[in-house]
């Protein structure tokens, strides 16, 4: 067998087909990816504009949510305009370092979001085990370091991956079945073995959200641990209403994402589609529920809402 011209040079651009089998359905599939989008730009906003706004809610509880909505809002932006224009067919195609671009801005976002929700879980382990020494702890220092940390921590995760695909032959090969791109995705186009890549996407994985959510496990058992010996019996229902939004968000970032992370390498039973779909639901769900969760559950953020609104409103009647 011939071996593969490692020489060939990389595509001028690829060509995105949306969700393979369900080509019929791209226009219905839309709709809702459209209107999830925008929700999450809505309530990303608003949850952003009432933190920046209300100085009751410059604590660093808000402060991380803060950073969190400004991820959402990244994350979904990053990925839905283009998917919904490979689903509209106004534009399937994509450059070869617009396709690295993007790549690169998903996974950033998505590692630095998932140390966010880290440091939401130590914020809550330490209000919860540690209340006196709180805000000595999290200071707004702190808590502006925690996020420069997760920024660059994120770029030196996933900058590497570029080069791992620019240095791959493609050998023409320019279609990718999905409606934005992935590392693997972008990966399985090229005319050379890959295993330095799927590996690295391993281990990329595990460094970032599995340490993390490996981390967020230990904060929740000891802060569970820690309710369990509290002597009031009022006490722990408050507390664990504090970690109940918390966990949903948890739940919805982390599930998703894993399996369509483990689905795409290792899986050969899963159909494709699924996978597809799966991809796209974990960049707008959790974007458009998380502002949900946190309004709806959060009395303080309910009221500092409730607060702006009625101050536009006053504003605007005179």
């Amino acid at each position: 067998m011939a071996a593969p011209n490692l020489s060939a040079s990389h595509p001028t651009f690829f060509i995105l087909v949306g969700i393979p089998g369900m080509e019929k359905s791209h226009t219905w599939i839309s709709v809702p990816v459209c209107v999830m989008y925008s929700a999450a730009l809505l309530g990303n906003l608003v949850l952003l504009v009432t933190i920046v706004k209300e100085r009751s809610l410059h604590q660093p509880m808000y402060l991380f949510l803060g950073m969190l909505a400004v991820c959402d809002l990244l994350l979904s932006t990053a990925t839905v305009p283009k998917t919904l224009s490979v689903l509209w067919s106004l534009s399937t195609q994509i450059s070869f370092n617009g396709c690295l671009a993007q790549m690169f801005s998903i996974y950033f976002v998505f590692v630095a979001e998932s140390a966010i929700l880290l440091a939401m879980a130590f914020d809550r382990y330490v209000a919860i085990c540690d209340p006196l020494r709180y805000l000595t702890i999290l200071t707004r220092s702190v808590v502006g370091k925690v996020g420069v940390v997760a920024l660059i921590r994120s770029f030196c995760i996933m900058f590497p991956a570029i080069f791992l695909l620019k240095r791959l032959p493609y050998c023409g090969h320019n279609v990718m079945p999905h409606t934005y791109c992935e590392h693997i995705g972008v990966a399985r186009l090229a005319c050379a073995d890959i295993s330095v890549n799927i590996w690295y996407g391993v281990a990329a994985a595990f460094l970032s959200a599995g340490l993390d959510a490996i981390s967020i496990t230990i904060s929740y058992v000891l802060i569970f641990r820690c309710l369990w010996g509290l002597l009031s019996p009022r006490a722990s229902p408050k507390a664990l209403h504090t970690c109940g939004s918390h966990l949903c968000v948890i739940a919805m970032f982390y599930t998703p994402a894993f399996f369509s992370f483990l689905g795409h390498r290792f899986s050969q039973h899963v159909p494709q589609h699924v996978l597809i779909s799966l991809a796209n639901l974990y960049v707008v769900v959790p974007p458009m529920l998380n502002p949900v969760i946190y309004g709806v559950r959060t009395r303080e953020i309910r009221e500092c809402m409730a607060h702006l609104l009625r101050l536009g409103g006053s504003g605007g009647r005179a």
